[in-house]
């Protein structure tokens, strides 16, 4: 399309894309499915999964984007019949993602306010888990924060790409970057705080035999990443051809890892000092680390900042969840941004309503034990994201030719080019699909 929207520098572009990859995964996310998982062990694997399998898939990601400059539907057009669903799927997928994202990330913003206020900090005597609680099982309020948050997210896409979107990403990214990493020198100081340090860096080799880590590792490089969502097939689109797409594709992978393991620092340090248990699960955001923070010297403060962060780095995500739909909205049925992302937002926000009230006046509806947000966590996760990033290599890998995806990734000629698309061909559809066979199979 002549009049397709672009990325104004590569910079920008490479922040916007780190933004769309760096989330609640990053700090939330990554910090308890590591202190569940044996800390070291889980991220050294979980390295090696973004090296060899999530690095490859963001390439090919934005090679159909640029490739196809369009929306993730037309990405698959050029397959032929049968491969355009799995671009519906990618766009039905980022929706649904969105659609309970926003409620999580609307408890961060209910967080950071509560803390910027004082309010969070009152709440010490009744216990913060009684608060939390409370808090997810009250009938309006979490739908609140979730419109909140949501509304903010599309006042920035709808933006658009270089005045909304990298605009955005240029100013909060390196703010995120600062903050996060001032939080964990600031953890670092305080006493035994080595303990976190030797807890997330000195293995349990023994841990490497079980494979439930490995499960949750190659998980979480999927739900960090965004793979399989085709936020990098969107984003791509929008890819000048002077860009270099590898050199872009690293830098947005190192990036979203940098800040896992920066969160990381940020987090158990505080956890090991004051004797709580890493292995906190989803509470440890919200219930375990307030306790942290108001036993450390000049805590609040850290808690603000903390709660700031996780709340920031949310809304980068969710922009780039949202605006997967609302191109498609616009390449597709010829919308304007504007009403495109006003549709979807309401859509996504009247289909997240029930994850809001999952603790609350639903709390009743179970599958399998787990709740609505707990289920659709579960599935998103450990099945459509896999499925995701399986098909995506198999159309990259297989559906278009050599020389020509190739010559999209800017990898014709050596040895770089045939590593990547042995890896694209073979080994991480291979190692998505053991580790899917394993989900469904329960094993």
């Amino acid at each position: 399309m002549a009049d397709r929207e672009q990325w104004i520098s590569r910079r920008g572009f490479i922040l916007a894309t780190i933004g769309s990859a760096v989330g609640i995964g990053n700090i939330w996310r990554f910090s308890y499915v590591a202190g569940e998982n044996g800390g070291a062990a889980f991220l050294l694997i979980y390295i090696f999964c973004v090296a060899l399998i999530g690095l490859p898939l963001v390439i090919a990601e934005l090679a159909m984007g640029r490739r196809g400059q369009g929306d993730a539907v037309a990405a698959f057009t050029i397959g032929g019949r049968g491969w355009p669903w799995v671009g519906w799927m990618c766009v039905g997928g980022a929706a649904i993602i969105l659609s309970y994202y926003t409620v999580i990330a609307g408890w961060a913003l209910k967080y950071f306010a509560g803390a910027a206020t004082g309010s969070l900090w009152t709440a010490a005597g009744e216990g913060f888990g009684g608060y939390f609680r409370k808090f997810i099982a009250n009938l309006g309020e979490p739908v609140a924060w979730q419109a909140v948050i949501l509304g903010a997210t599309m006042f920035v896409v709808a933006g658009g790409v270089a005045r909304g979107i990298e605009l955005f990403n240029r100013w909060v990214m390196p703010l995120l970057a600062l903050l996060l990493v001032g939080l964990a020198v600031y953890a670092l100081t305080l006493p035994n705080s080595m303990g976190g340090v030797r807890f997330l860096f000195a293995p349990d080799w023994a841990a490497f035999a079980r494979p439930q880590v490995w499960a949750a590792a190659m998980g979480q490089a999927f739900f960090s990443l965004g793979v399989g969502m085709a936020i990098f097939v969107t984003y791509g689109s929008y890819m000048p051809r002077e860009f270099s797409l590898p050199v872009s594709a690293l830098a947005v992978v190192v990036g979203d890892t940098l800040f896992a393991i920066v969160a990381g620092l940020a987090i158990f340090p505080g956890v090991f000092a004051f004797g709580i248990d890493p292995a906190s699960g989803p509470e440890l955001a919200f219930i375990t680390l307030p306790q942290v923070f108001l036993r450390m010297p000049g805590g609040i403060i850290a808690g603000i900042v903390f709660f700031f962060l996780l709340s920031a780095a949310a809304l980068t995500s969710m922009v780039s969840l949202l605006e997967v739909p609302v191109s498609m909205a616009m390449h597709r049925l010829g919308m304007r941004r504007w009403p495109a992302t006003a549709m979807f937002g309401v859509i996504i926000f009247i289909i997240g309503v029930p994850s809001a009230m999952s603790f609350g006046a639903l709390s009743h509806i179970r599958f399998n034990g787990g709740g609505i947000l707990d289920t659709i966590d579960a599935a998103v996760s450990n099945i459509l994201l896999p499925l995701g990033g399986i098909l995506i290599a198999l159309f990259a890998g297989w559906r278009l030719g050599r020389a020509e995806v190739l010559k999209e990734a800017d990898m014709e000629d050596g040895a770089l080019g045939r590593v990547w698309l042995w890896l694209v061909r073979i080994v991480a559809p291979a190692a998505v699909l053991l580790i899917l066979l394993r989900k469904l199979l329960g094993a």
